[in-house]
């Protein structure tokens, strides 16, 4: 018996939740086919999805067919979702990818795809809705094959009783020469060609793809039969437990549940499991394991490699992060481009709105919920309006009080692009600890990274680790406009700690003033988001787009001309775009094509405004300095970071 998680991804009003409908009626998992229209589909149960009509959280479904079981996880296809979908990529074995016929590939397609191949996660196609008017299956498959893989394959009637025909065999020769040396010798053994497509499959070498109608229950079984022929799985029991966690939820009665893949291994109840949060190690006892159903759950006393289920017991468990054995944390792609002010009547204390909050930030980390003491503020961070309206019905039904948002602004970030070191010292009475940093410039989208040169005589393992651990902590504010720095390379030159009188805070003020200081002398940049957006219009619009995309400061290739159309590809910031969607729609008349993808961070279209506008006091930040404090006579004095370098002990 194999088992399997398999998710579902899609652009909204794709028919993925339809579609997932489908594969639970097929295999007795529900008595009756849902409908995302009639509010009553098995895996849209919470009461926001019903009523909006889209999938908002990635809930999982349990389903048996031929032996073998198959967790289905069902993903939001809104981009305001994005950091949901990307949660569950972590713990999927194959992925569908569900592309309507009418439409064909859109933005939010090009997103999972991308996602999809970043994490190297096994895929098949969908295309859906053939039944509609306007409804183009082959044509929708060359569009894929020409946007997002050449290795596309039409399985489509291929896989008769597990027999590879002979047009997919050619296929798959040319993409290996051991198969080719197959085919030209006439081989025709099927399970040699069948074992053959399951090994490219699984290695990403081709991507079966396959069509019909979920809502007329065309082409849907076939497709079942064809995923349970083409998907293999090689998990070890016997090995010692080690897992991912996925997600975090919190029951009705305030239970925290973790949702983790087993990797490998199995696990019981009561036994102890270990993992770390925040660079601190845990091990904590299992105390209950549900396998989850839509909105059901049933108590086991044991699961085992393959299973996808929810844990009690793990109080400080974070999503991405590995249990037991399996302690690889998971790289997150997707990223909140908006902040936004929670607002609140002022007969609620703030701690009870930054309570409910930070649980939702457990649920969510994407939200970095962040309580601004100098401001009396909470900021949350979020990728749109759709999410900040969800948001306040999640409030107002899980913790009984209302709140609202402030106009959401544009996260910017910031960078360096000189080479420096910074030094920080700090020595109040009986306190001790110095650090040298060398900070780099890193690539675009390539975050902080840490290293470190110095010689453990000079500085222990254990300090040195202190400081990667304090500077991963959190975010750290540049200088311009007091937003998170990133791409940069840190280097850990020289540290010291004294004998006594070190305790572990002293190397955080070290490690933080260190790199205020290094910020100081750098010359800092400023970032903001942008997207890579790819337009088709006709030949009467393109100048007007051509014009717009000119004044919201992006930038295009030469256009891809057609007799009628024209297809544009360029970068544009988020700032200058994030509503033209509405615009084009306007006076293109519904005919052209948008699609808006978040293409990272680059330097900051008007910078200075933007500097000028946020009025950040680099000397006035509560949470961090850039001086340093030495003692002298018994007492601990504060060093300008200009004077700094000349005082430290280390030179």
């Amino acid at each position: 018996m194999k088992r399997l998680t398999i998710g579902l991804f899609a652009h909204v009003d794709a028919g993925k939740t339809t579609f997932a409908e489908q594969l639970l009626y097929h295999t007795n998992s529900i008595r009756s086919r849902g409908r995302v229209d009639h509010q009553d589909a098995f895996l849209d149960s919470h009461d926001i999805e019903r009523t909006r009509g889209i999938t908002v959280f990635a809930d999982q479904a349990v389903i048996n067919y031929k032996g073998d079981v198959y967790y289905l996880i069902d993903t939001p296809g809104h981009v305001d979702f994005s950091s949901e979908m990307e949660r569950a990529i972590g713990v999927m074995d194959y992925a569908i990818v569900i592309v309507s016929a009418v439409e064909g590939v859109q933005g939010h397609t090009e997103t999972v795809w991308q996602l999809l191949r970043k994490h190297r996660i096994p895929t098949f196609f969908f295309i859906n809705k053939t039944d509609r008017t306007g409804a183009d299956a082959g044509r929708t498959e060359e569009e894929i094959r020409r946007q997002l893989t050449e290795d596309v394959c039409s399985i489509k009637g291929s896989l008769l009783e597990g027999s590879i025909h002979e047009g997919l065999r050619e296929l798959m020769a040319e993409r290996d020469e051991s198969l080719l040396e197959a085919f030209l010798e006439g081989r025709d053994d099927s399970a040699f060609w069948l074992e053959a497509m399951q090994g490219m499959v699984r290695e990403g070498r081709l991507f079966p793809c396959s069509y019909g109608s979920a809502l007329q229950d065309e082409g849907v079984v076939e497709f079942l039969d064809q995923l349970h022929l083409l998907t293999t799985v090689s998990y070890d029991e016997t090995a010692p437990f080690g897992g991912r966690i996925y997600k975090i939820r919190h029951a009705a009665n305030g239970q925290r549940l973790t949702f983790i893949k087993a990797v490998s291994g199995t696990l019981s109840v009561r036994e102890l499991l270990s993992y770390e949060s925040g660079g601190v190690p845990y091990e904590e006892k299992i105390t209950q394991i549900l396998l989850v159903n839509g909105s059901k759950s049933q108590p086991v006393e044991q699961v085992a490699a393959g299973d996808l289920f929810a844990v009690a017991g793990l109080s400080e468990a974070e999503a991405g992060h590995g249990v037991g054995l399996y302690s690889e944390k998971f790289a997150y792609e997707t990223e909140p481009t908006l902040q936004s002010k929670v607002q609140f009547d002022s007969s609620l204390h703030v701690q009870q709105v930054l309570g409910a909050f930070r649980l939702l930030n457990a649920e969510d980390p994407s939200l970095n919920v962040v309580w601004e003491e100098s401001l009396q503020e909470i900021h949350i961070r979020v990728m749109g309006l759709i999410q900040l309206e969800v948001l306040e019905q999640v409030v107002k039904e899980r913790f009984g009080f209302a709140v609202c948002f402030g106009q959401p602004e544009i996260l910017y970030k910031e960078t360096i692009q000189s080479t420096v070191t910074g030094y920080g010292h700090f020595e109040p009475l009986r306190h001790y600890a110095e650090v040298h940093l060398l900070l780099e410039p890193g690539e675009r989208g390539s975050g902080i990274q840490f290293t470190s040169v110095c010689h453990p005589d000079e500085l222990s393992y254990s300090y040195q680790n202190l400081v990667e651990s304090q500077l991963y902590e959190r975010e750290h504010h540049g200088l311009l406009t007091g937003m998170p720095v990133t791409d940069m390379k840190i280097t850990l030159l020289k540290g010291r700690a004294h004998n006594e009188h070190t305790h572990g805070g002293d190397f955080r003020e070290a490690t933080f003033r260190a790199l205020r200081q290094g910020l100081e002398k750098a010359e800092n940049l400023l970032l903001e988001p942008y997207y890579d957006v790819k337009i088709k219009v006709g030949m009467d619009e393109l100048g007007r787009v051509l014009s717009d995309i000119q004044r919201a400061a992006g930038t295009f290739e030469p256009p891809q001309m057609s007799d009628t159309h024209a297809g544009i590809t360029g970068r544009v910031p988020v700032s200058t775009f994030m509503n033209y969607s509405t615009e084009f729609a306007s006076f293109t008349h519904g005919r052209g094509s948008i699609r808006c993808v978040f293409g990272g961070y680059d330097l900051c279209h008007n910078a200075a405004e933007v500097i000028e506008r946020k009025g950040y006091q680099k000397d006035a930040d509560p949470l961090y300095t850039s001086s340093s404090i030495f003692c002298a006579k018994g007492a601990g004095y504060s060093v300008p970071w200009e004077e700094a370098e000349a005082k430290m002990h280390l030179l």
